[in-house]
């Protein structure tokens, strides 16, 4: 079956499932100092909104925020206030209250770094946990997340909207052969709290990954005040390149090299896709994104910061993980 038609069916499928559901899933949310936590609850809480999600509510929300990032600081509050008045969500002072009125949980807190402890309690009282990305502050916390996800028998993923955009579910869908390359470019501001490619590549990484899969063994990175150049190889001779722009226009989109083809990415996309498939997990606990996919993902970016303090040397996969445990 086609590809996008098999998207669009389970999507159907999930709606139908969701709308005869007896009750809707009470979902918590942790951070709101970021945009997605509007976006998100729009989409699951507003019946008006065109692409409305039945059978789900967010009901209750632990504020957070970090002082030393301006992007928290400043609109927290803003977001707090936003999510109570228009979307009747409940705000709770600890996250241990939260996990006490909700089934499943999505960390939103933009800041990588408290994620690890703020998941903590969510994974021991055994709810599902979607965690916006970055899901870490280093590949440590990476790490030792999915390895409490694991200890707990408690499912967690992590994945940028950019993943599940249409545009480029429909790239994957076209026929180019044998993938032999691409080319992932987009965003990829700096946040001086974060390792450089966490912050904001993390999601042209994403799409670079969705599209090559897993499989990288080394990269090495060109690094210019403006612009990143991350080079991948991946097993099997294949080859993934991070485009990451910062001051200059920052479109992003992939081009895929095949052995019968040359594809690109068309448009953008939303959070709709995303969203979906959050809230089939939330019913069926089984991950869209294995641990293995984004545990590459964020070793490759932190290979990438380390080619860059050697000057631009190849560096493996498999030191910076060993180096990370």
């Amino acid at each position: 079956m086609h590809r996008i038609l098999r998207a669009a069916l389970a999507s159907t499928a999930f709606v139908s499932s969701m709308t005869h559901a007896e009750e809707p899933i009470r979902i918590g949310m942790i951070g709101l100092d970021t945009s997605h936590v509007i976006a998100f609850a729009k989409l699951i809480n507003d019946p008006s909104d065109p692409k409305h999600l039945p059978g789900g509510r967010v009901v209750a929300a632990y504020r957070g925020g970090s002082d030393d990032i301006e992007s928290s600081r400043t609109r927290v509050d803003g977001f707090t206030e936003q999510l109570k008045t228009e979307f009747g969500v409940e705000i709770v002072p600890t996250i241990e209250e939260l996990c006490k009125k909700v089934d499943a949980v999505m960390l939103e807190s933009v800041d990588g770094r408290p994620h690890l402890a703020q998941v903590r309690p969510v994974f021991e009282a055994g709810l599902p946990v979607f965690i916006d990305k970055p899901i870490a502050g280093s590949l440590h916390d990476v790490l030792a997340i999915f390895a409490l996800s694991e200890k707990t028998g408690t499912p967690c993923f992590s994945s940028s909207a950019y993943r599940f955009y249409d545009s480029l579910t429909q790239l994957k869908a076209k026929d180019i052969g044998e993938l032999r390359s691409a080319i992932s470019y987009g965003p990829a501001h700096l946040e001086k709290t974060h390792p450089d490619l966490f912050w904001y590549a993390v999601h042209p990484v994403e799409a670079l990954f969705t599209v090559m899969g897993t499989g990288c063994e080394s990269v090495v990175r060109t690094h210019a005040p403006d612009t990143d150049v991350v080079t991948g190889s991946w097993s099997g001779g294949r080859v993934g390149t991070l485009q990451g722009l910062r001051e200059q226009a920052t479109p992003h989109g992939v081009i895929v090299f095949g052995t019968k083809a040359v594809a690109q990415q068309e448009d953008g996309g939303d959070y709709a896709p995303l969203v979906v498939e959050i809230m089939q997990f939330f019913q069926t606990r089984k991950p869209p994104v294995s641990p293995a996919e984004t545990i590459e993902m964020f070793a490759f970016m932190e290979a990438a910061d380390e080619s860059k303090r050697r000057g631009g040397t190849p560096v493996t996969l498999k030191e910076v993980l060993e180096k990370a445990k």
